[in-house]
């Protein structure tokens, strides 16, 4: 039967999933990946779904379109209600029809979800051509519209590029734009704005909610970050271990959370709006093995204010206090009233100090990163041009030091961090690492001394090793230890030391989450115990417990073994937290300059003032009463920047000699330095 001729019924209620269960099939055991959950979701709103990387999120979304692979997941439901029409027993053929059209999904990691022999062009206009019936030309129109609305620049001559050629930022904006093009009637969105940058992010979430709203588009968005769930959500499910242990409104999550995960959540989250108060609390363990359960309640072994009532599994039930709110626990009244108390932080550990006499253990004078690159115009024909990904950047890096480095995708942050680790030969310019001058000659000799952590997880990732193979091959490259024996203890001490578990030694990437992938990340630059580590988007694709985790164990790192950090990121306020100095970079060049403590309390350059207004603070009532000012403007294609100063063409501050003159980075202050001609007129 057609998708047409099925009759609809109960037309309020856009999605009813009642009772979902996945179960995957391995070959020596059974993982219930998500037990039993039941939502609705109503045309127009905006669910969030949080929780712990590995905890069913992404599963249960993707289990929806049955888009799991079919031999080894067993999908189960009492039904799944799409707009009055059960999609339970759909075969792949009918789902096929509603798949892009009518429920659209946004992935979480662009670069395995985008084809890399289509270009981009292909791929954004295939479903307009497929459901939409739509003409060549006219789809074409269509994608240079969406790509436009989603912030990608110049994009007649970006249709004909490939994944490859943009940034990761950028994928994850070609990857919505597909989402947005058939304007569905619900959008998944798996982690949608974790590449972005916090203006972009805004512009993307700003985007969605009026969509939302304007047509009746329903969103689930599966995210890590508290604070766009408190700036954008309706609702928000809570999941923890494959079940759904509180749910309720964004006011009642983020002011009343009753569960102790819940609360332990919104504990670990930097604030943007806050000072540093000392190390960021965490939740201790790890979630259970899903291959054995506990058959109680599933956060028991790491709940703080746990009684032996808790072998018992709690259901969920209402919360009489609040409307719509539900909860799973035995002790919810008591967690409501010891919340505050149930997760503190240890205020007294301040950020370690770096010792400014120090030699730098890293300087960069004038570093210059040029790419010559081909455009395609026609068929047989192509024209070449030249992106200045780094124009000019200088800065140096103290031992013990983080130096955060802030700024838009595509701004050469990257950058910056592949040409000092040689992996992009540099145009031009000196780095100096330990008093040895570096070139593509003398690299070998500070490659155990300088490591990287990777932004995208599972490209950086051999996928035909096992996880611990990963692990031990520097231990053995660099012959830190040539004992086997001891090699795997040493795997096994470096996955505890990150959060996993060890018997994902046995493991292959594909087989873990995308924040477990990042975390075995982490665990192989530690393996040799650098003396700096280039983070390029470390916990970007961590929930917030884990998050914590890692920014403590990277501090505690930091004091017991002096190791520098170049720590490049998007979230502000982790930036904040874990930085001592901060650079903030713009389609190439430094903007600003200054400590922590400065940059957030005084940010001077109009480009750090609109990051700062757009990145989200984990509270609805804030976010609610927050006049945000969205960046106005298309992001300037680096293949053609601005003459004069390069955010002159977004500036709510420009005048006409903005555009004549290129601005130097100046003082403003002994640590502060600002590129912008008008920096006296802001303080006369």
């Amino acid at each position: 039967m057609s998708v047409s001729k099925i009759k609809k019924y109960n037309n309020d209620v856009l999605l009813d999933v009642l009772n979902l269960s996945v179960t995957f099939e391995l070959k020596n055991a059974s993982v219930k990946a998500v037990d039993n959950i039941s939502f609705k979701i109503k045309r127009g709103e905006f669910l969030a779904v949080v929780g712990e990387s590995g905890c069913g999120k992404s599963v249960s979304a993707l289990s929806i379109l049955k888009l799991l692979p079919p031999k080894i997941a067993n999908i189960k439901s009492t039904h799944l209600i799409f707009d009055g029409v059960d999609i339970s027993n759909w075969t792949t053929s009918q789902l096929r029809e509603i798949r892009g059209k009518r429920i659209s999904m946004i992935f979480q990691e662009p670069m395995t979800s985008l084809n890399p022999v289509l270009t981009i062009g292909d791929q954004i206009t295939e479903p307009l051509i497929t459901h939409l019936k739509l003409t060549a030309n006219q789809a074409q129109n269509r994608a240079i519209e969406l790509m436009s609305m989603v912030g990608i620049p110049e994009p007649e001559n970006r249709l004909n590029q490939y994944p490859h050629q943009f940034s990761g930022g950028m994928r994850q904006r070609v990857m919505i734009a597909i989402g947005l093009a058939c304007e569905p009637d619900l959008i998944i969105a798996d982690e949608p704005t974790t590449a972005l940058d916090v203006t972009i992010q805004a512009q993307i979430l700003e985007l969605l909610k009026d969509i939302s709203k304007r047509l009746g588009i329903a969103v689930i968005m599966i995210t890590h970050n508290l604070g766009v769930v408190a700036a954008y959500a309706d609702n928000v499910n809570v999941m923890y271990a494959a079940r759904i242990i509180e749910t309720g409104s964004s006011n009642d999550i983020f002011k009343n959370p009753s569960h102790p995960y819940t609360i332990g959540l919104l504990r670990s989250v930097p604030r943007l709006d806050k000072s540093r108060e000392g190390k960021l609390a965490t939740i201790y363990g790890l979630p259970p093995n899903l291959m054995n359960p506990p058959s109680g309640c599933r956060f028991a072994e790491r709940c703080p204010i746990y009684e032996k009532q808790c072998d018992n599994s709690p259901a969920l039930i209402d919360i009489f206090t609040s409307k719509n709110a539900k909860v799973a626990c035995w002790k919810t009244g008591f967690a409501k009233a010891t919340g505050a108390k149930m997760y503190a932080s240890n205020k007294k550990t301040k950020k370690s100090v770096p010792d400014v006499n120090a030699t730098p253990i890293l300087t960069v004078n004038n570093l210059k990163q040029h790419f010559n690159i081909s455009l395609r115009s026609g068929w047989f024909t192509s024209k070449s041009g030249k992106v200045k990904a780094v124009d000019d950047v200088s800065f140096s890096i103290l031992p013990g030091e983080t130096v955060g480095l802030v700024g838009e995708s595509g701004c050469g942050k990257t950058s910056v961090g592949r040409s000092i680790l040689h992996l992009n030969n540099p145009t031009n310019g000196d780095i100096n690492f330990q008093n040895i001058s570096m070139n593509k000659d003398s690299i070998a000799l500070v490659r155990r001394d300088m490591q990287v952590i990777f932004q995208d997880p599972f490209s950086s990732l051999n996928p035909r090793m096992t996880i611990g193979k990963i692990l031990e091959e520097p231990l053995i490259v660099h012959k830190i230890i040539n004992d086997e024996a001891s090699r795997l203890k040493r795997v096994n001490q470096l996955l505890e030391q990150v959060g996993l578990y060890t018997y994902m030694a046995d493991r292959y990437p594909h087989e873990l989450s995308g924040g477990q992938r990042q975390r075995v990340g982490i665990a192989r630059a530690l393996a040799m115990e650098p003396k700096l580590i280039i983070c390029d988007e470390p916990v970007s694709a961590l929930d917030v417990s884990v998050q914590a985790q890692i920014i403590n164990l990277l501090e505690d790192l930091q004091a017991e073994l002096g190791i520098s950090y170049l720590f490049i990121a998007h979230d502000l306020a982790v930036v904040r937290h874990i930085s001592h100095k901060v650079i903030v970079m713009y389609l190439g060049k430094i903007m600003e300059v200054a400590d922590e403590k400065s940059l957030y309390s005084k940010p001077q350059h109009p480009y750090t003032k609109a990051l700062l207004d757009a990145a989200p603070v984990p509270d609805p009532e804030i976010e609610k009463n927050r006049k945000r000012t969205i960046l106005k403007g298309e992001l300037p294609s680096p293949l053609n920047p601005p003459p004069g100063c390069v955010f002159s063409t977004r500036c709510p501050e420009y005048t006409q000699e903005c555009s004549k003159l290129t601005p130097p980075l100046v003082k403003f202050t002994d640590e502060h330095f600002v590129s912008c001609i008008k920096v006296k007129e802001f303080n006369a």
